[in-house]
């Protein structure tokens, strides 16, 4: 069967694959930015995506984490809240990725909306929220979810899929259906940005590229032909794509 698959997927001439983006009528444009900071411009995007029928999981993103010595990880985890001060998931606290976090806090995070041909990339320091607030968190989702959360040692080897099995079992049977599921080793992380571009893509493959950032290079100045000020204490530059 896996030998047929690759027969098959020999045909398949990949460079040639092409979907049309948007046209030069929908241009994105600085104008068309109502307020000068990467935040709310992100909302009203996420905003859209979760408005189109076509984007089954809108908050969906692609966390990507490094260790101390740099050696890169990605997975898709979801985001549950976005703020002034940042992006925010959860995970278990003895996963891959906390591991990598406690190492490096560095992360980046991708949103692709292909329905809208857009994309967002974000750059930022991630740090754990409160106890209490991934209490709270932990305690609105389904029951289900949260049984899940307390079976799972999170990326680490098991013998079997009955090993998992097993052990909900054995937890539901404990806590009967009125019990409070206790917090595993769980909670949030915020991301605080320091960088946020947002991209669109353009059928003539000039694709529109805006990228808000936090910091300046000591030899940057904010001249409102490369480097624009914004609001909030950002900048924004439109990239070459």
């Amino acid at each position: 069967m896996r030998l047929l698959f690759l027969r098959r997927m020999s045909f398949v001439d990949l460079a040639s694959l092409r979907i049309k983006y948007k046209s030069e009528k929908e241009i994105f444009l600085e104008s068309s930015i109502e307020r000068k900071e990467p935040i709310s411009l992100f909302r009203s995007w996420m905003q859209d995506a979760c408005e189109t029928p076509e984007i089954i999981e809108p908050n969906a993103m692609c966390l990507a984490t490094a260790t101390k010595d740099a050696v890169p990880s990605a997975r898709f985890v979801l985001l549950k809240d976005v703020t002034a001060e940042g992006f925010t998931f959860f995970t278990n606290y003895e996963s891959r990725k906390a591991d990598e976090l406690a190492e490096n806090p560095n992360v980046a995070l991708a949103f692709y909306w292909l329905p809208l041909r857009r994309s967002v990339r974000i750059e930022g320091v991630a740090e754990r929220i409160s106890r209490d607030a991934s209490e709270t968190y932990f305690h609105q989702r389904p029951r289900a979810s949260q049984i899940g959360a307390l079976a799972s040692p999170q990326s680490k080897p098991i013998p079997s899929r009955e090993f998992l099995d097993k052990k909900e079992k054995g937890i539901i049977a404990e806590l009967a259906p009125d019990r409070e599921v206790p917090l595993p080793n769980w909670g949030g992380y915020l991301v605080r940005p320091k960088a946020i571009e947002f991209w669109q893509g353009q059928t003539n493959r000039l694709h529109d590229r805006i990228r808000f950032r936090k910091d300046t290079k000591p030899d940057e100045t904010v001249d409102g032909v490369l480097l624009h000020q914004g609001e909030e204490g950002w900048v924004y530059e439109r990239l070459a794509p």
